[in-house]
């Protein structure tokens, strides 16, 4: 039997997209190829991922067979070169705008001054047929890439920006010069040549697509700033010898060295030396965290004091930070529900469009006053510039772009789009307790003496009877007696009972530690003692009977203390309506203490690990529920959840099964997520309502609705500006999400 292999992802950078058009033509020319189980091409920045098992060179030669151009994005690649790039093309576009306004503006001038001859003058028949070859001269160089664009879409039966800017100014162009070559047999109201509306029109559309360009860029600033984090060499110890290596070089389980303000070049694990490192940009905490013999460190982060050694364990594409970068490009190249719908519109619209210039010439030709041709041509060609579908296009994606950058440079990792819109709607949110509510690092909250024991010599039996256990409770009492500096007494007979407790020969002594259910097994009486263990179990403590040859010698109390922001985490959620629960596996009277202390009024506890899930699928009938945990007991219910948040500091495999991942472990950050996600897509409502409304309103007004009314005419000079101003518009309200304050 075969296994099926998992699906590949590949990142392409597509050149040659002008419109929202263009992004529905990339992704059915890629998904036409045979083992492409998916492909999502962002318009924002003009990239495409595609999953499945196809060859990257099917891949490429498929866009270019489209009329695009691709290249396939490996790796970290450098920013800089990006931003080069970027800034190419923005002088490149800068240029033809130039060019364009340098020509069309004194035409236009000298038009409304009547400096020129007339078109069928003596003088004229010398002067215009110059500036025809002129102008064609600037929509050459300033227009052809429109042209060849619409083309090539033509070629392939399709219809995007480019067919319409092609349409608009060619055929302003090509009309002014039968002007010239028929003056005497047209009618004299239409011998007007509008070859500076064609030039000009160039003008503001390259002028704004340079903008737009330059701005779009800025999109990606958090994936630049995170690439940034990684450093080009490592200093590596080699035959006894300190040398410096290219990054790539790196191995696994090479020892590297890290001294005082440098990078960390790979992950790994510190095992000489001692340090704090800021862990910032990675984490959004500004706390530098201690790093000591064991600890783990990350690629990109800044080591601030000491130098050390550590044992290389995750390099190249393998890193946290490279995980974090791809998990950040997957988000952004993602689509929430909403951006279907617009690339379902944007599909059909340009076609629409065509058709609606098209009616528009007919209805001016047969019943326009006269000369019904000139009206007819001016006001087609208006319809085709004004209705470029730009701004639709980037409406969502530049949103997305931004926002999931935001959220990065915050400490959130958003793995996918659609939770970026889900998150804001949440009405319910259920919370793990053990490391999401709490630390999750248990300690001994309080040592209890009877009889004529003191409280150290039951810590010292307590700690020496654990250090043969592998119960997480173990950990918290060695702690304790190391910190007391306590030394630990011989243990023999060991035995762990499952459930229950251990039990030990100590100092020839008999010593039980555990739960009532041990005493009860061992026949120890230990009702005196009740209420002091309701009283510790009240306070949110699991308390452990220690006894001596069947005697209770004292109680050994630990907790799991909670986070110190978790209560104004709840507070926060509250505050924005959301129903808060706490659902864990522990003991009705802990959870309830937990819980008050937390400020929860629902909770669910003694839940097993299998029905976390089933309690989320049950409120999601009347909810829409996010699930927030850190465990591997928590995946089933993440993945169950409507939007599932991971606890940055818990198990991969949780974060894997998570939507978002809360980097530095703060359940503030959620609240944070959740008020980034309803200013995202407010701010998509507003782009496409603006975009929306710029074309309903926009059309039929270059249509020529008004000019019956009040005898007004929208010029295409005037369209070709609006129209690139609107897809600004779009990129620079998307950017006002990099300076929304999270939190407050």
């Amino acid at each position: 039997m075969s296994v099926e292999q998992p699906s590949e992802e590949l990142r392409l950078s597509i050149l040659g997209m002008t419109c929202a058009g263009c992004v529905s033509a990339v992704e059915s020319a890629l998904t036409a190829v045979p083992g492409v189980t998916s492909a999502q091409v962002n318009f924002a920045d003009h990239s495409a991922v595609v999953k499945g098992h196809a060859e990257p060179d099917a891949l490429t030669r498929a866009v270019k067979d489209a009329g695009y151009d691709a290249a396939i994005m490996q790796g970290l690649e450098d920013p800089s070169q990006q931003e080069a790039l970027e800034l190419q093309r923005y002088r490149t576009l800068m240029k033809k705008a130039a060019v364009a306004a340098v020509v069309g503006a004194p035409l236009m001038l000298g038009e409304h001054l009547a400096w020129f001859p007339e078109i069928g003058s003596p003088a004229g028949r010398g002067f215009w047929p110059e500036v025809a070859l002129l102008t064609l001269g600037v929509l050459v160089y300033s227009g052809l890439h429109f042209y060849k664009g619409a083309i090539n879409a033509l070629r392939h039966g399709q219809a995007n920006m480019d067919t319409l800017i092609a349409l608009g100014t060619g055929s302003a162009w090509l009309y002014s010069c039968v002007i010239i070559d028929y003056y005497s047999t047209l009618p004299s109201l239409a011998k007007h040549a509008y070859f500076e509306a064609a030039v000009v029109i160039l003008a503001f559309i390259n002028l704004g697509s340079g903008l737009e360009t330059l701005s779009r860029g800025k999109t990606s600033r958090a994936i630049r700033k995170l690439i940034g984090l990684q450093p080009r060499t490592a200093r590596v110890m080699r035959d006894g010898k300190e040398i410096d290596i290219a990054i790539e070089e790196v191995g696994l389980g090479e020892t590297v060295r890290v001294r005082p303000g440098e990078k960390i070049p790979v992950d790994g694990e510190l095992f000489e030396g001692h340090s704090t490192v800021d862990e910032s940009m990675l984490t959004g905490e500004s706390m530098p965290v201690e790093k000591m013999l064991g600890s783990e460190v990350v690629a990109g982060s800044m080591n601030q004091t000491g130098s050390f050694l550590f044992k290389a364990t995750r390099i190249g594409l393998d890193t946290a930070l490279a995980q974090i970068i791809q998990s950040v490009r997957q988000a952004q190249s993602s689509k929430p529900d909403i951006a279907r719908l617009v690339d379902k519109i944007s599909a059909v619209f340009v076609p629409a469009v065509v058709a609606i210039a098209a009616l528009t010439f007919i209805i001016w030709y047969t019943w326009g006053p006269d000369p019904s041709l000139g009206y007819a041509f001016v006001t087609s060609m208006t319809v085709l510039v004004i209705a470029c579908p730009c701004a639709l296009g980037l409406a969502t994606p530049i949103s997305v772009m931004v926002a999931v950058g935001r959220a990065a440079e915050s400490g959130i990792l958003i793995r996918k789009g659609e939770a970026l819109q889900k998150a804001g709607e949440i009405t319910c949110l259920v919370l793990d307790k053990t490391g999401t509510i709490t630390e999750g690092k248990p300690t001994v909250a309080s040592v209890h003496a009877i009889g004529n024991f003191t409280e150290d010599t039951i810590l010292q039996l307590a700690a020496s009877i654990e250090s043969g256990s592998e119960h997480p409770l173990a950990a918290s009492v060695l702690k304790a007696a190391a910190d007391k500096n306590i030394a630990l007494d011989k243990v023999e007979k060991f035995e762990a009972i499952l459930g229950h407790g251990v039990t030990a020969v100590i100092n020839k002594k008999v010593v039980y530690l555990g739960n009532k259910a041990l005493m009860d097994k061992k026949s120890v009486r230990y009702d005196a003692h009740n209420s002091k263990l309701e009283q510790l179990s009240a306070l949110g403590q699991t308390p452990m009977l220690l006894a001596i040859d069947n005697k209770i010698a004292g109680i050994v109390a630990v907790s799991d203390p909670i986070k110190q922001d978790s209560v104004q985490a709840v507070q926060h959620l509250r505050a924005r309506g959301i129903r808060v629960i706490m659902v864990t596996g522990d003991n009705p009277i802990t959870a309830q203490a937990i819980a008050s202390l937390a400020g929860i009024t629902e909770v669910k506890a003694q839940v097993l690990p299998q029905d976390k899930a089933a309690i989320i699928k049950t409120l999601q009938a009347q909810e829409i529920v996010g699930m927030v945990g850190d465990g591997v007991n928590d995946a089933p219910a993440l993945v169950q959840a409507d939007v599932g948040f991971a606890i940055g500091t818990g198990t991969d495999v949780a974060i894997e099964s998570a939507d978002v991942v809360i980097l530095q472990g703060s359940l503030l950050k959620v609240s944070e997520a959740i008020d980034l996600s309803k200013a995202t897509v407010k701010n998509i409502k507003q782009n496409l309502f603006g975009a929306f409304f710029y074309n309903t309103l926009s059309i039929p007004v270059a249509a020529g609705l008004l000019y019956p009314i009040a005898g007004v005419l929208l010029n295409p000079m005037i369209a070709g500006a609006a129209m690139a101003m609107s897809s600004l518009t779009v990129v620079f309200n998307a950017n006002r999400l990099r300076w929304l304050k999270l939190g407050d």
